[in-house]
Order: C-alpha cells, then structure tokens, then sequence
C-alpha cells in the first residue's frame, strides 16, 4: 500500500472516530418546542400578519422502554426528588406568551412563565409559575430552579385540574403541544407514552 493510501486510509479512520464520538455525545434529552400565533389574519401579500405567540419549551426525554405511568410510586419516579414533575428534562419548561390568556378562571398576563405538574393519584394539575428557570445550575442562583428542584408554591399563578386520556399509540418522547385551537384559546397538552393530559385556556379579550 503506497503511501497515499495509507494517509487517507488514517484519515478515515479519524473521521470515522469522529463520528461514533459525536454520536456517543448525543444529547439523550434533546431541546424542544411548540408554538402556535393567535389572532393573526392572512394577506396575499404579506402572509400571516398581526397574530401574537404563544410558546412552549421544554426538553424531550425518551420513555426508553419504561413503564412510565404503571408503578403506584410513578409520580416519585417522574418527580425525581422534587416536589413537582418538571414535565420535560434538564432545565424548566417554559411557557412564554405574547397575549393575555385565561386558564381555570385565573389571568396570566404577557411573558415567561415555567410549568410543573403535580402528580396526585386523584388527578394531575399544571401550574404556572412566576419561578425563573436557569440554564445551567448556579448554587448560589436563590432566585431561578434547575427543573423543579427547590420548587415552592409560592410563586404560583394558577393550578387547575387536568383532563387526562389514555391514547391508542405510545409516544416515545414527551411532546407539549397547543390543541383545539381557536381565534378564542384552546388546551395546553402534554403527550409521553399513551397518555396526554390537557388544560383549557381562553384568549382574554
């Protein structure tokens, strides 16, 4: 074998490591999220104008072969030493809102919140938060959560209680996604496995 072969036949294999390398780091709970604009009307001109978003982000973690939701103890597994489900993976999930909406008859006004869920056995309930979320943990941060660790409900803006529906499909990473949409509102939902859970909410006017 010449000597050029053997250059890109190591060259290969360096570009083969790599890749398994860059696969080996893959981020096991990757970022997402979901949005919808509401109040928007089409021109031929300019497409969509004047709507106002509305936005979930949230990490995606996988079920990975898991029974999630079977156990008795499945909100302790959910919740993983805090005291709310997180909802999602890594940081907070997030609800970021450019309209004033209504959810269980109380306003959240225009910004960033972040959504929890409390797990209970009698039902599940979404709150939102006036909580901050931090990016990466910052131990001397008192003012923002890494997911819901530290979680207090004090900061609450609403709970209300969930609809929850057992779907014919399992859904292998958790999905949040706005619903039933409407010029007037529609439901927050969250999708893992084959269960989604809702929560109305209105525009308010």
């Amino acid at each position: 074998m010449g000597r050029t072969s053997i250059a890109a036949a190591i060259l290969g294999m360096v570009a083969m490591g790599a890749v398994c390398i860059a696969q080996s780091r893959r981020v096991a709970s990757a970022p997402g999220a979901s949005a919808t604009e509401l109040g928007d009307r089409y021109d031929e001109r300019q497409g969509y104008v004047g709507g106002r978003w509305m936005e979930i982000k949230y990490g995606r973690p996988i079920k990975r072969g898991r029974d999630l939701f079977g156990p008795a103890d499945y909100a302790e597994a959910l919740n993983d030493g805090a005291p709310v489900w997180r909802a999602g993976a890594n940081v907070s999930t997030r609800l970021v809102t450019e309209v004033p909406i209504v959810i269980g008859g109380k306003s959240v006004a225009p910004g960033e919140y972040t959504l929890f869920i409390g797990l209970q056995p009698e039902g599940w309930t979404p709150i939102v938060s006036r909580w901050a979320a931090q990016m990466s943990y910052d131990t001397n941060n008192k003012t923002a959560l890494l997911g819901a660790f530290d979680y207090t409900p004090d900061k609450d803006v609403v709970r209300v209680p969930m609809k929850r529906e057992t779907l014919a499909h399992s859904f292998e990473q958790l999905s949040w996604e706005f619903v039933d949409v409407s010029e007037k509102g529609g439901s927050l939902a969250v999708i893992w496995d084959n269960q989604m859970a809702s929560a109305p909410f209105t525009v308010q006017r």
